[in-house]
Formats: C-alpha cells, structure tokens, sequence
C-alpha cells in the first residue's frame, strides 16, 4: 500500500534525499523531475513521487551514468514492453564505460607510481623526474 504524505517543501524534500535545493531546481530545469504543484504562497508542493524520482537519480548517478542516460532510464522505467530489457543494454553499456575508465585510471596510477618510486624527494629541481615528465613535451603514439 503506497500512502501519500502531505505535500512537502523544496526544503524538505532536498534534506530528506541529501541533495541542495538548488539540485532539485536544476533537476526540474532539465526535465529530469516533473514541474511540481504550486501552492497559493507560490511555494512548490512535493510528494512522495519525487522523492522516489530524486532517489533514482541519485543512484543512478553514483552507478556512473550521465544525467542524459538517466533521462533515458526515466522514460525506460515506464515502459512495460521493452524497458527491461533496454534498461539492461544501458547498463551493460555504462559498464563497458566504466571498465574502460578504469583500465585508464590504472595506468595512470602506474604511470604516477613509477615516478614517485623513481623521485628521491630531495636535490635540485631539474633531476625531479615527476617535475620533468610533467614538463616535457608529449610523445606521439
């Protein structure tokens, strides 16, 4: 059983799912969370559907995906013939991604290992391999 709450503040909603007011402005902005209700005051009036929806982003988010590709994963989420499934390819997509970025932040951090090992943390500046293969030109692959 889903039961409503009463109608809560922008202020509310931001603390409730941990994210800045100005977040859920720029989420409405984008169209990522749906114009809200406004009261006689003028204040915007939430429920419990956008905090459900600003928790999926926030998930979303932290699993790596874009705000473009959570914008798809919103309207997937609807679909009832091939959302599943579609859902699932962006996913294996993201984690494609992800992997590659990975296998680049690897080498990177080995990259900076190899200097820090190779650097003797003391002596003039223009013996510091770090400091010189940050100042040397780039090698073209």
């Amino acid at each position: 059983m889903n039961i409503q709450t009463a109608p809560l503040t922008i202020g509310t909603v931001a603390k409730r799912v941990g994210v800045a007011i100005d977040t859920i402005r720029y989420y409405e902005r984008e169209g990522l969370l749906p114009q809200p209700q406004r009261r006689a005051s003028g204040y915007r009036s939430y429920g419990d559907a956008a905090i459900a929806q600003l928790r999926f982003i926030r998930r979303a988010k932290k699993l790596g995906f874009t705000l473009e590709e959570i914008r798809g994963l919103l309207s997937l989420s609807r679909d009832r013939q091939k959302g599943v499934a579609a859902v699932k390819q962006r996913a294996q997509l993201r984690l494609v991604a992800l992997d590659a970025r990975i296998a680049e932040l690897q080498r990177v951090r080995d990259g900076l290992a190899q200097l820090v090992k190779s650097c003797r943390g003391h002596g003039a500046p223009e013996h510091c391999p770090i400091l010189q293969a940050l100042t040397q030109e780039e090698m073209s692959s």
